[in-house]
């Protein structure tokens, strides 16, 4: 059977072609979805402060909670810390009485903004540097090659590339801002990692008494715990002793090995985590396209072969013998594709990660791991993938009577089988109930965006399997059309409704297409755009300030002090963690958190208050978002159960919800707690409202204040502040799904108009041989791929909109998404040209063999 699949290949290479190159793009996504979620569990950069130490002991950078599954069941769950966890001071003596321990080294640190110039100076990656105690530099790679170490509370080092980029040296003066205004230091010394390697983050040292003077707050406790090891001990076995004496601090942990790289860079773990979530999200969504493009393209292949395959059963081949043929030619399809896909998905990698770091998702240095794994997984998921649609694909012609299989292959099915019409109809039926579920009952905002999720995959299947008949209904209502344009468009009329099948091989990837498209596209536009409202209509401040390294919190406090000032606060940034329930199944969710001063809240800003009272904001109470609000299952005098972004746990009361959480934050702290609990413990921007009258004197006054903070710009309206830019990040992603969707919708378009054109070579001869020239038939063919294109889109259209009512009223509160004419142009445009591309060109190939051949030739 395997020799006969084999010759089969060979004799037929258009359709296997048409489906190899499938199978080809599925796996090359698939592997590359693989390598990246192997790159988000695995990738950790090596050690440079740290490298020299075998253990470090340092926070953890998730946070693990306690859910419960939809059975009951407990299970834990994590999300990433995006603070560092600051440890206590005292630790450091119950490290040091382990057994092994030679000597514990505290390492102190604190985010620091260094103006050279009266310009703000970042390192090479673009992150503010590090200022640490000059004692921590024994543990790891860096060595004095100019000058001393500090020793008064005015000295500093520096390492040596980042006094290259600030044009620095020893003996230089520079200034360092961290919670207060700008301090002057000298330069005493430069410091490079062994073997002159440019350090992932630049960093400077200082006195301890220096340290004190810039970060006051970090007295009280480190960021990690260098532990050198008595000779003869191993790192191992040390670290085995410090978890069990750690047993009882769940957020702490020991770093050995390559990990050490991740207790130091923590932006590593938030990058892999948000790798990991994309690599899963983007690898469902191109699997579950992938199974119906494959079931496709399979099924028009094998339709095509009808005649080959009723001769088989005709003289004698079993059901079982089909099945096993078929089977064969396409997993020796999918495993010569997945093999060579593998090397593409490659490349793809290295290009999504490029675009990744470009925006921030992940740190700039971000490199992929390739490991086998991926590759094996992505040939089995290509092999299966393409077994199983050969076997869904082959389910009609074996099960045909030897004595009736010629007749059976001489026409199209008059109508569909009654098993796809019942689960049509109860795919259909479930997808209605669920769209009046979500509008009818006014469900809350989670409800509403899982029934969204579900109803797009119902629509989906539902239209896959209503295929011919969809397709007929809506040939019906353009058959008119097309009769009162000629001679062309009344054939064209009959060839689609006579052949619907055919059509609806053609018609259901547009389907697929245009929908998962616009449900993905529209739902982000909407979100940015209720964004964008929320911001306009929830800013009260008419001045804000802004600095792309954060500001100092002394800034706010100073500017609320001005002259014709009425109110100033710092906008802290940060993420929470907590258990949230969606549809019953509960799971770690990361919220994100804005601190703000209580007193200037309701002068700068309007949250939309819909329940409670944000004038009772304190450091012991939280406001949340109505989103946020339904995800936690939390209200007004609840307890709100939350971990801040390093770990903190906090215990508070939920004083108030409102209602504008999309355009600035899911939850609102008070603006000195969360900033106690962020790495940089700086403001992202700090909002300013003027006294009546007095705008413009403020706004003098605000001037002269930013020049003392270089860096620091002023604007009249609220510019796009982190929230935003991180749904802009999050849409970008989106639209790389849907780009990736319709590419490979686009080849089974293509693919499928060129192998129904290049079956109808008989067809055409037959026309040109009774009258019909070349340009009708080419007439024809145009009019046949603008039906097919308008088909689809119309039903495309139509199918993705109940999801997006049920988005939109999510996000806005009415059933109307905010779906731009570009938005439609571009998705409608893409998968029309490639459709009518995919017929008009095997077209015009064909016809150039004169007609008295062709209808001689084979199929």
């Amino acid at each position: 059977m395997l020799r006969l699949a084999l010759a089969t290949l060979r004799a037929r290479k258009g359709p296997f072609t048409a489906t190899f190159v499938a199978l080809l793009l599925g796996a090359a996504v698939i592997s590359a979805c693989g390598v990246l979620l192997e790159s988000g569990l695995r990738t950790a950069p090596p050690p440079e402060r740290y490298e020299k130490a075998p253990l470090i002991v340092a926070g953890r950078q998730h946070a693990e909670l306690d859910v419960k599954s939809a059975d009951g069941s407990t299970y834990r769950s994590s999300q990433p810390l995006p603070e560092r966890l600051v440890l206590p001071a005292d630790l450091a003596d119950d490290l040091a009485a382990v057994d092994g321990v030679a000597s514990v080294v505290p390492d102190r640190g604190t985010a620091v903004r260094l103006l050279a110039g009266g310009r703000p100076v970042t390192g090479h990656n673009g992150a503010s540097p590090q200022l640490h105690g000059w004692g921590s530099r024994t543990l790891g790679g860096f060595r004095l090659v100019t000058g001393h170490q500090p020793r008064g509370v005015h000295e500093v080092v520096l390492d040596a590339d980042l006094a290259a980029r600030s044009g620095l040296r020893t003996g230089s003066s520079v200034r360092l801002m961290t919670h207060a205004a700008p301090v002057t230091f000298e330069v005493t010394g430069l410091v490079a990692l062994d073997g002159g390697r440019t350090p992932r983050q630049s960093v400077l040292f200082a006195a301890d008494a220096a340290l004190d003077r810039l970060a006051p707050d970090t007295a009280r406790g480190v960021y990690a715990f260098g532990v050198l090891t008595t000779p003869g001990t191993t790192p191992s076995a040390v670290a085995a002793d410090i978890e069990r004496t750690l047993q009882g601090e769940r957020s702490v942990t020991v770093y050995t090995g390559g990990d050490r790289g991740r207790a130091e860079f923590t932006d590593v773990a938030v990058g892999a985590a948000r790798v990991v979530e994309l690599a899963t999200g983007i690898g469902g969504n191109v699997l579950l396209v992938a199974v119906f493009v494959l079931c496709a393209t399979t099924s028009l292949a094998v339709r095509h072969r009808r005649r080959e395959l009723a001769l088989l059963r005709a003289i004698g081949t079993t059901p079982r013998q089909l099945h096993t043929m078929i089977a064969a030619e396409s997993a020796v399809a999918g495993l010569v594709a997945g093999v060579l896909g593998c090397p593409l998905g490659a490349g793809v990698v290295y290009w999504l990660s490029a675009q990744f770091a470009g925006r921030g998702i992940v740190p700039p240095d971000f490199r992929p791991v390739i490991g086998p794994l991926p590759f094996l997984a992505a040939v089995v998921a290509t092999v299966l993938t393409a077994v199983v649609a050969a076997f869904v694909a082959a389910r009609r012609a074996a099960r045909v009577r030897p004595g009736e299989a010629l007749g059976e292959a001489a026409s199209e099915p008059a109508r569909l089988g009654r098993g796809r019409v019942v689960t049509g109809g109860v795919l259909l039926a479930l997808a209605a109930a669920v769209c009046g579920i979500g509008l009818g009952y006014r469900a809350d905002f989670l409800t509403l965006v899982g029934l969204a999720n579900s109803l797009v995959l119902l629509l989906a299947v539902a239209a896959a399997v209503l295929g011919p008949l969809l397709t007929r209904a809506a040939i019906g209502l353009l058959a008119p059309l097309l009769r009162r344009t000629g001679v062309t468009g009344w054939l064209a009329a009959a060839n689609t409704r006579s052949a619907a099948v055919r059509t609806a091989g053609a018609v259901t990837p547009l389907v697929l297409a245009v929908s998962f498209a616009a449900t993905v596209v529209f739902t982000q536009t909407t979100q940015l755009s209720q964004s964008a409202d929320e911001i306009r209509s929830g800013t009260l401040a008419d001045h804000v300030l802004t600095a792309p390294s954060g500001m100092s919190p002394q800034l706010a406090r100073t500017a609320a002090e001005l002259p014709g000032v009425a109110a100033a606060t710092g906008v802290v940034r940060s993420k929470a963690v907590g258990v949230g329930s969606l549809l019953g199944e509960e799971e770690a969710v990361s919220l994100s958190a804005q601190g703000i001063e209580p007193r200037a809240l309701a002068e700068t800003l309007d949250l939309d208050e819909r329940d409670g009272d944000l004038s009772a904001l304190r450091r012991d109470t939280v406001a949340l978002s109505a989103t946020a609000a339904s995800w936690l299952g939390l209200g007004v005098g609840d307890r709100a159960h939350l971990y801040l972004g390093d770990g903190t746990a906090f215990d508070g009361k939920v004083i108030a919800v409102y209602g504008r959480g999309f355009g600035f934050a899911d939850l609102t702290f008070d603006h000195d707690l969360l900033l106690s609990h962020t790495t940089e413990a700086v403001d992202r921007s700090v909002l300013v409202r003027s006294a009546a009258g007095s705008a413009e004197a403020a706004a003098r006054q605000l001037a002269v204040l930013a020049r003392d903070y270089p860096g620091t710009a002023l604007s009249g309206a609220l510019a796009a502040d982190a929230q935003v830019e991180e749904q802009r990040a999050t849409a970008w992603v989106n639209y790389l799904v849907v780009g990736l969707i319709i590419a490979y919708t686009a080849i089974t378009v293509v693919n499928t108009q060129a192998m129904n054109t290049a079956a109808r070579r008989r067809e055409f001869a037959l026309l040109r041989l009774t009258g019909t020239d070349r340009n009708q038939v080419l007439a024809m063919m145009r009019r046949e791929s603008l039906t097919v294109v308008a088909v689809g889109a119309a039903v495309g259209a139509v199918l993705a909109l109940p999801p997006l009512m049920l988005v939109a009223t999510a996000l806005t509160g009415t059933p109307t998404p905010t779906a731009p004419l570009l938005g439609w142009l571009a998705i409608l445009g893409s998968t029309a040209v490639l459709a009518v591309a995919g017929a008009m060109l095997p077209a015009r190939l064909m016809l150039r063999t004169r007609p008295v051949e062709a209808i001689g030739m084979k199929e």
